[in-house]
């Protein structure tokens, strides 16, 4: 039971207030007995309430203002909007629209974009279409650039580390700063490895897409307690907690073997926050099916419908975990991913005032940025 210090956005030391400036607060809160925590940030989140990222659209900003707008709900104050793979006119015309920016009453903020594809495996291509699938060619980083356009405002792109000069592409991407997420992919462990030594940091949706474990060659999920990752640096992986995607004793599994790297992420597709139905993901068709996400016609997962919160609670109930253990893994964790967690992800002095009030079943109840009240659950008569 502790006071929260705000003020012109950031978390504040009391002390510095109280003995430099002989200063006291201008407005209290009672929080009536809520947890107080970093707002989530979600790094996979390919849209929501029909808004379809991979999709480009005349509204494109609309629809992004939409779901940053409508995901403060689930207590997300920071978002990577995420593109499957797509036509490279898709990425020109798509990417240039998603800007980074500071979240607020009108929405989450956007940390940038998170391009999952096209340069991904045949055999794990998921809901990925394959027609749009692509191989490092003669020109390797060069191709990367000419199929996307550009890399301003990208935050994270997932690839396979088993193709041919994927090496050097992502020491490429590493140099400038975009995070590389190993994904969608039939590496062994080695392969996997050797991205990691190269720049890697990162595994998209750990368990989905990619070679199952096995004893001998455990493949990518071999990185959680590899003993060849360079000094000081940690695989983070991500993990869809929704009940479907992954079976809760694997998130149990995965959870106790490395709770440090352990990032929630929602995957979320166009058809999060609507009725059961057909809705789009990419250039594919998907149908919604109570919470189950497939590809219309198949029996292929597809994304989920699952929020974050929601996520956050049945890691919890699953792993048996603190509420502090299942919070980081939603906030503290995806800052650390992205180098930001000096700003995000934590309630430190000097970071970002953006956290949410939640209840002991970790429901939020209020959502804050940069110590605005941006959400209430009760504003909405809920």
């Amino acid at each position: 039971r502790e006071d929260l210090w705000v003020r012109e956005g950031k978390i504040l030391n009391p002390e510095k207030l109280f003995f430099d400036e002989k200063g006291s607060a201008d407005i209290q809160l009672d929080c009536k007995d809520s947890i107080i925590a970093p707002g989530f940030i979600d790094v996979q989140i390919n849209g929501g309430f029909g808004v379809d990222f991979s999709l480009a659209t005349d509204d494109f900003k609309s629809g992004i203002d939409l779901v940053s707008q409508k995901i403060l709900s689930h207590g997300v104050t920071s978002f990577c909007p995420t593109l499957v793979t797509s036509p490279p006119s898709v990425y020109h015309q798509v990417l240039p629209q998603i800007s980074i920016r500071n979240g607020g009453a009108h929405g989450a903020g956007i940390l940038g974009a998170h391009l999952e594809g096209p340069f991904i495996s045949k055999e794990k291509k998921g809901a990925h279409p394959e027609h749009c699938l692509r191989t490092f060619e003669e020109g390797a980083f060069q191709d990367l650039l000419d199929t996307y356009g550009s890399l301003d405002g990208v935050r994270i792109v997932t690839l396979a580390p088993e193709m041919k000069r994927s090496s050097e592409v992502i020491g490429e991407l590493t140099k400038r700063g975009v995070c590389v997420s190993l994904g969608h992919s039939v590496a062994n462990l080695s392969q996997a490895e050797e991205a990691v030594q190269h720049g890697a940091t990162f595994i998209t949706h750990l368990f989905n897409a990619m070679l199952p474990f096995h004893h001998r060659d455990p493949g990518i999920v071999g990185l959680l307690t590899s003993d060849k990752i360079p000094a000081g640096r940690r695989v983070f992986y991500g993990m869809i907690s929704d009940g479907i995607h992954t079976n809760p004793a694997a998130l149990r599994i995965a959870h106790r073997a490395h709770p440090k790297g352990l990032v929630l992420v929602t995957d979320a597709i166009a058809g999060m926050g609507l009725a059961p139905g057909r809705h789009t993901l990419g250039q594919q068709v998907v149908e919604i099916d109570g919470l189950n996400t497939y590809i219309a016609g198949t029996k292929t997962l597809s994304g989920s419908v699952a929020t974050m919160d929601t996520c956050v609670r049945h890691f919890q109930e699953a792993t048996g975990c603190s509420a502090e253990t299942a919070l980081e893994a939603a906030s503290l964790h995806p800052a650390q991913l992205l180098g930001i967690e000096h700003k995000k992800g934590t309630l430190n002095y000097d970071s970002d005032a953006d956290f949410l009030m939640l209840n002991d079943h970790l429901d939020v109840q209020a959502t804050y940025i940069a110590g605005e009240e941006v959400w209430r659950q009760d504003a909405l008569g809920m």
